[in-house]
């Protein structure tokens, strides 16, 4: 089987020989950082129809953890396009916080169609990297489909715990690794380089609530489900909270 994973793996990459050779010259993480948003803008609006029930039930208790303001406090990390605005409270107060500047002019777009809400700011940084937050300075952090794609997810999970208030929670929702007995595990093993660099450093083998069931929250939430997803290489996902 081993065997068969590295054939096809290979097959594949030199289909998208292209992609390498870009990235080989040092092009290819600049056309993604352009084009990324613009995939991502189309995929949230399919992702949101498919997965809107899932995000209503995830969210429906984030008013339980208002802080002392009176207001809810949210930090999003890896915010892309604002594709979670919809569903947050009337009168939340958003951070919003990604690596790529080039998904400002979408948030920008989000805020206008979600006026029950106020953005605060838009910082340019790594999740792992946050020294713009103030420690205990937030009583939500938000973060769906992040966890695949930071370099470290410890490093982002002690930012996380560092800028929540005590009390505070962390909601999650993201695509990890199948079971390793499943095809989709298979299928995802063998297209994992190739889809790393086509959608800007996304791992499909993740198997994140390792890294979650370490982070030393004080209480963890955590389901597994297969999402209603058209890409079946994305179905299993993890979702729920944690609370510092």
């Amino acid at each position: 089987m081993a065997l068969t994973i590295v054939i096809l793996r290979l097959l594949v990459c030199i289909l998208a020989f292209p992609m390498f050779l870009l990235n080989f010259l040092g092009l290819w993480n600049w056309i993604c950082k352009k084009w990324f948003p613009h995939f991502m803008q189309r995929f949230t609006v399919i992702y949101n129809e498919q997965m809107a029930s899932k995000k209503r039930e995830l969210f429906s208790n984030l008013q339980d953890f208002v802080g002392p303001s009176g207001k809810l406090s949210l930090l999003e990390v890896g915010c892309g396009t604002g594709a979670n605005f919809k569903f947050y409270p009337p009168g939340c107060r958003v951070t919003c916080v990604d690596p790529n500047p080039n998904f400002e002019k979408f948030l920008i777009k989000s805020v206008a169609e979600n006026r029950h809400l106020q953005l605060e700011r838009f910082v340019v940084a790594a999740g792992e990297h946050m020294p713009q937050v103030a420690d205990g300075s937030v009583d939500v952090v938000v973060c769906t489909l992040v966890l695949c794609s930071v370099e470290s997810q410890e490093r982002l999970l002690q930012e996380v715990r560092r800028v929540l208030r005590p009390g505070g929670a962390f909601y999650f929702l993201e695509h990890v690794a199948a079971e390793s007995s499943t095809w989709i595990y298979f299928w995802q093993q063998i297209l994992h380089p190739s889809w790393y660099l086509l959608f800007d450093g996304c791992h499909l083998t993740r198997e994140s609530w390792k890294a979650l069931e370490r982070a030393g929250f004080s209480e963890l939430k955590l389901q597994h489900f297969c999402a209603p997803l058209s890409w079946e290489l994305v179905r299993p996902h993890i979702c729920g909270y944690a609370i510092k």
